[in-house]
């Protein structure tokens, strides 16, 4: 007699529960999807209970499960927890399932699709790559893996060598604009928090892949899930011939992580390290086609958050250590320092303490950090007395410079959080024993308004602070000089922007201004010059918007749809740069990345076979032209397995990123992941 129907495009998805009587007589006719995922903050981001699958895969897939899963997850930059919906900052997120999908061999190569980043390669595979934000430099953003800080006080060049591969990561958060009161006076332009998978069922998982240059490698995990108790471990290598010149490297790396949950603490720990030898080609000096360069990792640290406290207090304390080492050769297999050989070994001990409370007027959040940076070297640093000097291990040569600086900070910040608007203000004490005076202190706000769920308008006001690295204060040779001299730089950055939600359709707009002074960077200062000198080359400001668009092809028209998805992305930036001293050419600061154009798209082929294809335009300024980059990726994909074919630069273009270092052409991989229950 009566018959329910169902509208097969229509269904309800749980964003906040109703506290009315009749709210469940609305689901009557409906289909009912209910989707939840908890992570952490941006900066206390571990990876516990994440998942980036859909609660029930095929009818939350079919629904938009981006955006329940990004909605409703705590991963936004403010010091304590708000979910992205209430967040006064938006954070771009590469997913688990972006990550499965991507022609990819690195994080830096997930990261040449992120609008508003710029990647600048020098080897292929990740071996060495320099990433900045909305056209500032390697050394201005600060790396974190799972919320603690791994960037690199001697050189931003190293700091994405990192401890894990694709396999081991959940997702990638990218934070644009300046970050002091978040991540420390390092997050000048921003922050990229790599976020590691932590299962929750015992598994075993083993990847290998092959392919052009005489590329080979592999890499396996195991995860091992108690009641309470959680541990994972991973491991991977590849070796290349390279695609250019004295472009070979091999690498390796191993990460250990685990979690102890419990009813008034959970604890994380992780341990990783890494290797790469690599040859160099013309890395750093166009003179030299025969450059070489060695570099090492190690990563801790052990964080936890104290919980079910009086008054609703959590407090979250952290303690880290990174230990850095680099040889670099001039001349492959010249050794000495008259020719250009040098050895270094930076260590970074870092602790933390944080708190939070809510309460009537909203959420408050303390606590305080110190950071210390030291280096041995032959030839960072100042000179030592004789008896002083370290050995270095494998070599009859002695360390004979130091250098050490800590950096301490004290923050407080207030978030209040209404149905339709977010306020977050904080500020930054921090001083630092390498400059003189008492305290800096670094502000920031962040303001959002949300009229419905569709829309989402945000604005901000942050400033930050960055030290030279030790190269820019201490390298001495026939290529480079630094200058024990310089200022630290200094910034404003203002950030304005909208993001738009329906079914099927996600984009945001935005736009910045940055205003830096004493600005750093590696320049010729004549037409004559010999030695690149680093120098603060006055004020740079650069003023940028970008724009991305998703659609969810399925959604939008209902039905079963072979073209999955399609993004777009672009970026502009016009920089004005003003200057008393004299400049003729530019090594990193002044070749900004004007314009970038992205394009994904995503399509079944038949079955369990897709493709994802992957379209990059970008110009850079200063004398670089610009060019055009079409990679693949075709997979079959089964529940416990799959079979990928990536091709990288498809139409076999030559370019190059950085300097004259030219980009292979055309290369192939193929390879496959295999999972096992245990």
């Amino acid at each position: 007699m009566y018959k329910t129907i169902s509208s097969r495009c229509s269904s309800l998805k749980f964003k906040h529960f109703g506290h009315k009587g009749y709210s469940l007589f609305s689901c009557l006719g409906k289909e009912v999807l209910i989707g939840t995922l908890s992570v952490a903050t941006l900066s206390h981001a571990k990876a516990e209970s994440v998942s980036t699958q859909p609660v029930k895969k095929d009818s939350l897939s079919m629904a938009g499960s981006k955006e329940v899963m990004l909605d409703e997850v705590n991963i936004t930059g403010s010091r304590a927890p708000m979910t992205a919906l209430q967040s006064a900052k938006i954070v771009s997120v590469i997913t688990r399932d972006d990550i499965n999908r991507a022609q990819a061999e690195s994080v830096n190569d997930l990261l040449k699709m992120a609008t508003g980043v710029d990647v600048r390669q020098r080897g292929g595979f990740g071996v060495q790559t320099d990433i900045s934000i909305n056209g500032g430099t390697f050394d201005q953003i600060t790396i974190l893996l799972n919320g603690i800080n791994i960037s690199n006080p001697q050189t931003g060049h190293n700091a994405a060598d990192f401890p894990v591969n694709l396999n081991d990561i959940e997702r990638i958060e990218v934070l644009e604009g300046a970050s002091a009161r978040l991540f420390g006076s390092s997050a000048f332009n921003g922050a990229i928090n790599i976020v590691t998978r932590s299962d929750r069922q015992s598994d075993v998982r083993i990847n290998a892949e092959g392919g052009s240059f005489g590329s080979v490698g592999g890499g396996a995990s195991v995860a091992l899930a108690g009641k309470n108790v959680h541990n994972q471990i991973s491991s991977g290598y590849m070796r290349s011939d390279g695609g250019s010149d004295n472009s070979d490297f091999k690498k390796w790396h191993g990460f250990y992580q685990g979690d102890l949950a419990s009813h008034y603490i959970n604890l994380n720990w992780q341990f990783g390290l890494s290797s790469q030898d690599y040859g160099a080609n013309t890395f750093y000096s166009a003179k030299y086609s025969n450059q070489y360069e060695e570099t090492r990792r190690i990563i801790a640290s052990v964080s936890g958050d104290i919980h079910n406290l009086p008054a609703g207090l959590v407090i979250t304390p952290t303690v880290y250590w990174n230990r850095s080492t680099d040889h670099y050769q001039l001349i492959r297999f010249m050794e000495g320092d008259k020719a250009g050989e040098n050895y270094h070994r930076d260590d970074v001990y870092g602790a933390s303490v944080n708190a939070h409370i809510s309460w009537l007027l909203g959420t408050t959040a303390i606590g305080a950090d110190i950071r210390k940076e030291h280096i041995y070297s032959t030839a960072l640093g100042e000179l030592m007395g004789q008896s002083q000097w370290k050995s270095i291990h494998g070599t009859e040569r002695m360390y004979n410079h130091e250098g050490e600086r800590t950096n301490n900070s004290v923050f407080m910040e207030h978030d209040v959080v209404l149905d339709k608007f977010t306020l977050s203000a904080g500020i930054l004490a921090n001083k630092n024993t390498a400059l003189s005076g008492g305290l800096r202190f670094y502000p920031g706000i962040d303001i959002s308004y949300r009229p419905n769920y569709n829309w989402k308008l945000y604005a901000s006001w942050n400033k930050a602070l960055r030290m030279p690295t030790f190269t820019d204060l201490y390298m001495s040779n026939v290529i480079q000089q630094g200058d024990t001299k310089l200022n630290p730089e200094k910034n404003d950055t203002y950030k304005i922007g909208t993001r738009y939600r329906c079914k099927g359709i996600e984009a945001i707009l935005s736009g910045f201004y940055s205003r830096g002074k004493d600005m750093i960077d590696w320049v010729f200062e004549s037409n004559t010059s010999t030695k690149y000198h680093a120098m603060n080359i006055g004020t740079l400001n650069n003023i940028g918007y970008s724009a991305d668009i998703t659609l969810n092809i399925p959604e939008l028209i209902c039905e079963t749809s072979y073209i999955t998805k399609l993004k777009f992305g672009y970026a502009y930036i016009h920089q004005n740069h003003d200057t008393d001293q004299p400049i003729y050419k530019s090594l990193y600061a002044l070749e900004y990345l004007k314009n970038k154009f992205t394009a994904e798209a995503d399509h079944r082929i038949f079955s369990k076979l897709s493709a994802a294809w992957y379209i990059r335009w970008q110009q850079r300024m200063n004398g670089y032209s610009p060019y055009t980059k079409i990679d693949c990726k075709v997979q079959w994909t089964e529940p416990k397995y799959d079979l990928y074919v990536k091709m990288d630069n498809i139409t076999n273009h030559r370019y190059y990123d950085l300097g004259g270092v030219l980009q292979p052409g055309f290369w192939i991989m193929v390879g496959g992941n295999l999972k096992i229950d245990l």
